[in-house]
């Protein structure tokens, strides 16, 4: 009888980037555990997203975790903060949720110690995103070296390895990379601020990366904009 397979924790948020990393980990032969974590974010359809995704992958389980960050403010996604439109900048913009892939990893490094899973997959990325330092290489680095001092799996000698395979890819490399998975990048959701109808806005930084994704990689692009980006 064979062995059953691994399994593999993968915050799964409903976009296009944790779409290609959960399909990633399964094309590794991990079982994923999905999560998702409602934390009170004003676009709610993202959550609709995560649970079409999660069944197109065809994930071993998904879990949506209530957490709500609205207590807290500080961000376009949480608090009543206009999405801005006017293209992609070059500081830390107001969509920015306070230490939230901090908070995330977090809580996926405790299922992942629980489930006995030692991988935990992220669809971060740090060439092509909106400025985010929650994005960066060494952010993920220094959470690997924290979860190996902070479980006791990690004190037993069995550290967690935090895998961000979307890391040092852009956006178009993303598409293309779905488009390989055959994956159908039309179920995932990226919009910071969703226009009437279940449109994407088309002119926040997210929808504004999504759509010169699929451009630069030459590919058809699925969503359904109020606006062209």
């Amino acid at each position: 009888m064979p062995a059953a397979p691994p399994n593999a924790v993968v915050l799964l948020s409903g976009g296009l980037d944790s779409m290609v990393a959960a399909a990633l980990a399964r094309e590794e032969g991990f079982a994923v555990l999905a999560l998702t974590v409602d934390y009170g974010q004003r676009h709610r359809i993202e959550l609709e997203a995560a649970a079409r995704v999660a069944a197109a992958v065809g994930v071993a389980r998904h879990v949506v975790l209530p957490l709500d960050l609205r207590a807290f403010g500080g961000s376009a996604l949480t608090a009543d903060i206009a999405v801005p439109k006017e293209g992609v900048g070059d500081d830390v913009p107001v969509t920015y949720v306070p230490a939230r892939n901090t908070i995330l990893l977090a809580l996926a490094l405790g299922w992942a110690e629980a489930a006995g899973a030692r991988d935990l997959f992220i669809g971060v990325n740090a060439l092509d995103y909106s400025g985010y330092p929650d994005c960066r290489p060494e952010f993920i680095a220094a959470f690997e070296r924290l979860a190996a001092m902070a479980t006791k799996a990690g004190a037993a000698g069995a550290p967690f390895r935090i895998r961000a395979p979307l890391q040092h890819m852009t956006k178009a490399d993303i598409a293309r990379e779905a488009a390989r998975l055959g994956l159908d990048a039309g179920l995932s959701w990226t919009c910071y601020d969703p226009a009437p109808g279940g449109l994407h806005c088309g002119r926040c930084d997210a929808c504004r990366l999504r759509g010169r994704g699929f451009e630069e990689a030459g590919l058809p692009d699925p969503t359904r904009y109020a606006a062209r980006p």
